[in-house]
């Protein structure tokens, strides 16, 4: 198979679909791999060294979609990407669509079969696609607070860890799935007072054997989640419900309540955000202040450590990479993982929970009528 790898072009977006050494696992296997120059750039891998490791390298974009067959990327596809496409290529990427109507009627348009990474499953019921990138987020959450809860970017002056004599700021996370495990395990191990909120009994009694009380675990309320915010100083979503968009648990009303120069840090923001006053952001231009209320709300956390992310990011993605390349649609009937991957085909959304959050009733022709509304 003819596989390409595009430059990626959303804001602050360092990393890149396929790293080098997965270049060399499938270009080993007699596959092609087409990349843009400077592609890799983000990660310090110039094309000489795409290049050794079996590519061929073209000069732009458009080079890459004409002559591919599967293209491998990692954020969602911009609209001069998905006008790019066409009816025979297959796209694996993060897609998000459920809060993103705009771009599912681009990738319905255009004929070609989408593969979220968001969406392919794992024999646990895991999403191991997501997780190696929930885990980045999850840490860097946590490194995004403690900058802006300083006083000269708009916080309350808060250290996360205190000093002695003096208490550790109050973080309180929304979720306790792999984003909300990272995030509170370097919270507290910045000497943070840290609680974990979340829905399933089962994974807080997990959580608290793990971090053997090092953190409070409380299960998910109205009352419980706006008792734990109110008293916070810095709260991170960390919720998610695989294709869906993300639940709006802290309101706009509440904000008014909380402390001044709290720190909101929506990593659920790629699913539309778990706060109702969030609205995606990017490293350039990182937060924004709502009734008081620094919100930090960047759409590609891990674009901002490219050299870790991708790497992580390959490693997981890799093994699906080789099948669809080896084997193209047919891998979905070998592999149902993968196959629940699958967001958008001929036309039509196919995932149950993106379709359900798009409004879409499963016929391609309203499916369109509805995401130009």
């Amino acid at each position: 198979m003819r596989i390409g790898v595009p430059t990626e072009i959303k804001s602050n977006e360092f990393r890149v679909g396929l790293v080098p050494g997965s270049v060399r696992e499938l270009t080993a296997r007699g596959h092609e791999v087409i990349v843009q120059s400077g592609a890799g750039a983000g990660i310090f891998a110039d094309d000489a060294t795409y290049q050794k490791a079996g590519a061929r390298v073209v000069a732009n974009a458009d080079a890459v979609f004409d002559q591919a067959e599967m293209i491998v990327k990692v954020k969602e596809p911009q609209k001069v990407e998905w006008e790019r496409l066409k009816p025979h290529h297959i796209l694996f990427t993060y897609l998000h669509l459920a809060p993103d109507p705009e771009q599912a009627k681009g990738l319905m348009a255009s004929g070609a079969t989408a593969i979220a990474y968001e969406t392919v499953t794992d024999a646990a019921g895991g999403l191991p696609l997501l997780a190696p990138m929930s885990e980045v987020a999850g840490r860097l959450s946590i490194e995004a607070a403690a900058l802006a809860l300083r006083r000269p970017t708009g916080g309350r002056g808060v250290l996360m860890g205190g000093v002695p004599g003096v208490k550790p700021a109050k973080v309180v996370v929304l979720g306790g799935g792999v984003v909300g495990t990272n995030a509170a395990r370097m919270a507290v191990g910045l000497g943070a007072d840290v609680s974990i909120i979340d829905r399933s009994l089962p994974r807080l009694r997990q959580l608290d054997d793990m971090f053997q009380g090092r953190v409070k675990t409380y299960a998910s309320t109205l009352d419980t989640i706006e008792t734990e915010v109110l008293a916070a100083d810095v709260v991170v979503g960390a919720v998610l419900v695989a294709g869906a968009a993300a639940p709006k648990l802290v309101t706009r009303r509440m904000l008014k309540d909380m402390k001044q120069g709290a720190v909101l840090v929506d990593v659920a923001i790629d699913q539309g955000g778990c706060f109702e006053t969030s609205k995606a952001t990017t490293h350039a231009n990182p937060t924004f202040e709502v009734d008081g209320i620094i919100h930090y709300c960047v759409a590609n956390m891990p674009g901002g450590v490219p050299v870790t992310s991708a790497q992580a990011l390959n490693n997981a993605t890799l093994p699906f990479v080789l099948k669809l390349a080896e084997r193209g649609l047919a891998a979905f009937d070998r592999d149902p993982h993968l196959a629940a991957g699958l967001n958008v085909k001929g036309g039509r959304i196919m995932h149950h929970a993106v379709a359900a959050s798009l409004g879409f009733d499963g016929h391609p022709g309203k499916h369109l009528a509805v995401a130009a509304e």
